[in-house]
């Protein structure tokens, strides 16, 4: 390693820890991993650290740091195939925790960003694949950013729901329907107990379904639906648009009798995130689209635990992920990381309520309950309610239904015996 390097080095104990985030970064690399990983603290941070002919040394204060290294395996390949032909020597997998200083970016996300996932990052020296894999934040930093408005516990205030998991539901079909359509199956799906009725993801502002009239119109049902089931009927609106109309469009929503927000997170960015949440007094909920091309090349990108952890400190309230089952390609480790990374402790920053996507249904209740140790989620199915045999209202019971198979401790199939709903719930997703 040559003398410069080692102004990228330091000892834990040697540094402010509130003057710094830690990284965890896999990278693969040819010639010395120690070497290459203090190229990459020197791209991503200082760049050149001196002057030609200036006695100076730009390290101390803004150069991250190496504080602990692990040489993981030689490799035959790289986890990119297209940079089979750049490597030239024997290609090593090694990872790193590094101490990044505060300072260089300050609480702009934007510019955090551009520090730990920027250019870089992604064209250091000798590092031909590398993906952030883990961030962590000292409370003096998250001190600086709201967190959520709500979280789990002013979901479940906002809610009425108290000890089971929350029930979203996509309303399907979920494009092409007008307002006074697509508002119908809501209605029913409210009667029928769903706690939340949501846009898709791919619903906007279109021609055939306004957004100006579709939430006055479901804002109209779900009144009415609360005056005949006596219980609260939310109705999430995807507000997700051109930035410079996301206020607009929260203002419309709000204003209409839409009592839930969401936004497609990297779609918009999360600095605009950060906006609608200081704006708003209604929960936000994110949707995780454009995040799997970031997270799902092994060995490359960012995982979804790094974004997910950054969805909850711009301010999300609930966060829809990966969940699990085959149309995910997940694993279940990676579902119970992205979950805790909702809820673990994180300084002041509240718990967002997890929301395990995918297919969801009556079926999935237990496997999550199983798996997360507790009632804090929401499952957000679409299919299971709106194309039920019998219709939404018996979609939105068969939730309950599966729910009460669990408190019951028996199976759903034994409980779906004296439960028609349910039955037919069975019958319609594994018949």
């Amino acid at each position: 390693m040559h003398d410069d390097s080692k102004g990228f080095f330091a000892l834990d104990r040697e540094l402010n820890r509130d003057d710094y985030i830690t990284l965890v970064y896999r990278f693969e690399c040819t010639g010395d991993p120690w070497t290459a990983a203090a190229h990459l603290c020197q791209e991503q941070s200082t760049a050149q650290w001196k002057r030609v002919g200036v006695d100076e040394d730009l390290r101390g204060i803004y150069g991250s740091k190496v504080t602990a290294l692990e040489v993981l395996a030689k490799l035959e390949a790289p986890s990119l195939p297209g940079m089979l032909h750049h490597i030239d020597g024997q290609l090593h997998a090694a990872l790193v925790h590094i101490a990044y200083p505060i300072i260089n970016f300050g609480n702009r996300i934007p510019n955090l960003l551009t520090a730990i996932l920027g250019e870089g990052v992604f064209f250091c020296p000798s590092i031909y694949a590398i993906k952030l894999m883990d961030i962590e934040f000292p409370d003096s930093y998250l001190e600086q950013f709201p967190g959520p408005k709500f979280g789990i516990k002013g979901l479940r205030a906002w809610t009425g729901i108290k000890d089971r998991p929350l029930f979203m539901g996509v309303i399907k079909p979920n494009i092409g329907l007008d307002p006074q359509a697509f508002s119908d199956l809501a209605y029913q799906s409210w009667l029928g107990g769903l706690d939340i009725a949501k846009d898709d993801e791919m619903l906007c502002d279109t021609t055939w379904s306004p957004f100006a009239e579709r939430t006055r119109v479901l804002g109209r049902a779900r009144a009415d639906a609360e005056q005949r089931t006596g219980k609260r009927c939310c109705y999430l609106a995807n507000i997700t648009d051109e930035v410079d109309r996301l206020l607009m469009m929260h203002d419309i929503a709000v204003r209409n009798g839409a009592d839930m927000l969401m936004l497609n997170a990297m779609c918009v960015g999360l600095s605009a995130v950060r906006m609608v949440r200081n704006h708003t007094q209604v929960p936000v909920v994110a949707h995780f689209d454009m995040i799997a091309p970031f997270s799902r090349v092994p060995g490359f990108g960012v995982s979804s635990i790094v974004v997910t952890k950054l969805q909850r400190l711009v301010g999300f309230d609930a966060i829809i992920g990966i969940g699990l089952g085959s149309r995910m390609k997940s694993t279940p480790e990676e579902v119970l990381s992205n979950t805790r990374a909702c809820t673990d402790p994180m300084g002041p920053i509240e718990p967002a309520l997890p929301v395990p996507a995918g297919s969801q249904w009556a079926g999935s209740l237990k496997p999550l309950h199983d798996m997360i140790g507790n009632a804090d989620f929401a499952i957000v199915p679409g299919r299971a309610v709106f194309n039920h045999p019998a219709g939404p209202k018996a979609g939105a019971i068969a939730l309950q239904q599966g729910w009460d198979a669990i408190k019951a401790g028996v199976s759903m199939e034994a409980y779906a015996l004296s439960h028609e709903e349910l039955r037919q719930s069975i019958g319609d997703i594994l018949g």
